[in-house]
């Protein structure tokens, strides 16, 4: 239906998927250096400056870079590092005062931030995915900060190095705007950098197994079926564990990406006809691909892993080359897959056409997007206005950006050849080990909060395998999404509580329809569920969707 949130689809405009986010785990918030008792750092003279001293064109961060800990609550229980342990963070801190405590929750997200909501103090900074309900929740209670205002009071320069685009497409009801993306990409940048995108989301094998087994064609449902079983009678287990012929994303409460957005666009179902958004999971080649995955699993060919695995599971399992097929997003197993690369490169994974509709037409992939992939906010609370804003604008200039991903000069990059590029040791570690790369050198988006890809493609190094594969694949099947995103209704109107409601249908749902016992059964689920939506209200959703939909046609026509 469109509705589901779309993880890190934007990260598919990182040109090589060494630099996706390292793994794994989960890491909780280290507070030590925060004021636990809540009381403010106090950074005596930069809220005082007059905004006439300030410049639209010179950074205003250099005014004053005197010592600031920052609280950043990073809404990813799976983000590994720490700020001040590597050489780039540490750069940073020294050339502009500001040091980072990062808060990650432990555990489930949701509950973190709502708990965070409800006690109506956040931390200083706040980045989640521009997909979730809290930011509505987070601005309607009046928790963060207009960045514009910040701006015009304290950082002018903040204009400068935001895209008017962008603005506009985050400028709330009343004129302001709470948040600002990283990895976004409007229409505009697709006319300058378009032949360049690429997407994450890939239909991948374990090539010695797909070879072993005759390298079949797996687009049709009767060609995957039969992959997946000849992999699993060929191999039976992997060094002593059970083979679990296909991986997806993981199963959670609002339904599973892999089977919704992944195979609707695998399946080049389209988002609107004739000018009204379309219910893609309605449209037969679902139905007929959904069909298919119920018999994998009365086959026996859909691992019982796969309904209860989450992230961390999935890594270490692909690390293990557990996995036959994975219809996944490349960028989040790429620190795996460098691994596995080290230790025997036949046993890589790669990409391959997979499910096709009925006319095997290629598939429409989402590629980079104007919502982007997080949103950054500031919160009312936050110690020192003017240090916030500025830092903020600093991490999205040029500069900031060049920071973040080469590193600091002679440490992790140098220019060679009249170009400015990570040292050859430097990309090698970040091929091979990620997330020794993150310790040691911390550049490449270790820090992603702010990452604008557009920006660093210059200096960004040539794919390698086994990147560079998957990625290629990808190419010319990257499509912009823009005006599609974010029209699903959030927050507690009534329209809010129907999508939710919608989301928990569909997240309960998924799951039967793979494991009904017949067709028979799937067909008697699957009107069942119509009619649940119907009683939902999926009327006034859809009406509130279209409306969205025109409301960006337009805001993007500007």
């Amino acid at each position: 239906m469109g509705m589901k949130r779309k993880p890190r689809t934007a990260m598919a405009l990182l040109l090589t998927a060494v630099m996706a986010l390292s793994a794994a785990g989960c890491s909780s918030g280290n507070n030590a250096k925060g004021n636990s008792d809540g009381t403010k750092e106090t950074n005596t003279g930069a809220t005082d400056t007059p905004a006439a001293t300030l410049s639209a064109d010179e950074p205003g961060w250099k005014i004053d870079t005197s010592p600031i800990t920052f609280d950043w609550y990073l809404n990813f229980s799976w983000f590994p590092n720490k700020w001040g342990v590597d050489p780039t963070s540490q750069y940073v801190t020294k050339k502009t005062g500001v040091d980072i405590n990062f808060i990650v929750p432990a555990g489930n997200e949701n509950e973190k931030l709502n708990t965070l909501i409800a006690s109506g103090k956040l931390p200083d900074f706040i980045t989640l995915g521009f997909y979730e309900d809290a930011i509505k929740k987070i601005i309607e209670g009046d928790l963060a900060l207009p960045l514009n205002e910040l701006a015009d009071q304290y950082d002018p320069y903040f204009y400068k190095v935001s895209d008017k685009d962008k603005l506009n497409w985050y400028t709330q009801e009343d004129g302001n705007v709470y948040g600002y993306p990283n990895s976004s990409s409007s229409p505009a940048d697709y006319e300058k950098y378009g032949e360049n995108y690429v997407s994450n989301q890939v239909f991948a094998v374990r090539k010695d197994m797909y070879e072993a087994i005759g390298s079949p064609d797996m687009r049709t449902p009767e060609g995957f079926l039969n992959a997946l079983k000849l992999a699993k009678e060929k191999f039976p287990d992997v060094n002593g564990q059970p083979l679990i012929p296909l991986g997806l994303h993981e199963f959670g409460v609002n339904g599973n990406d892999s089977l919704e957005g992944y195979l609707q666009n695998f399946l080049a179902i389209p988002r609107e006809k004739d000018g009204q958004v379309y219910a893609r999971e309605t449209d037969p080649e679902y139905i007929r691909w959904m069909k298919t995955l119920r018999q994998a699993n009365q086959d026996g060919l859909l691992a019982k892993d796969i309904f209860i695995d989450k992230r961390p599971q999935m890594e270490e399992k692909i690390a293990q080359g557990r996995y036959f097929a994975m219809l996944y997003q490349r960028t989040d197993f790429a620190a795996q897959l460098g691994t596995i690369y080290q230790q025997d490169p036949s046993k890589t994974y790669i990409a391959i056409d997979g499910p096709s509709n009925t006319n095997l037409d290629q598939p429409t992939l989402d590629g980079p997007a104007i919502a982007g992939w997080t949103v950054t906010l500031i919160s009312k609370d936050v110690k020192d206005k003017a240090r916030a804003i500025r830092f903020l604008s600093y991490l999205n200039s040029e500069e900031g950006n060049k920071d973040l991903f080469l590193g600091e000069k002679g440490v992790s990059y140098e220019t060679i050849d009249g170009k400015d590029q990570f040292k050859p040791e430097v990309f090698d570690l970040m091929n091979k080990d990620r997330s020794a790369f993150d310790k040691q050198y911390g550049s490449s988006f270790t820090y992603w909060m702010m990452q604008n890809t557009n920006i660093t493609d210059q200096w960004a190094p040539k794919s390698v395998e086994p990147f560079k594969q998957l990625e290629d694949w990808t190419r010319g099947k990257a499509t912009s999404t823009s005006t599609f995103q974010q029209i699903d209704p959030t927050g507690n109107s009534p329209e809010g509580i129907i999508a939710t409601k919608l989301k928990e249908l569909r997240g309960k749902t998924i799951p039967k329809l793979l494991m009904a016992s017949s067709d028979a059964e799937f067909d008697k689920i699957w009107t069942e569920y119509l009619a649940k939506q119907k009683d939902i209200g999926v009327d006034k959703f859809q009406a509130y969707q279209q409306k969205k939909y025109e409301e960006n046609k337009v805001k993007l026509a500007q």
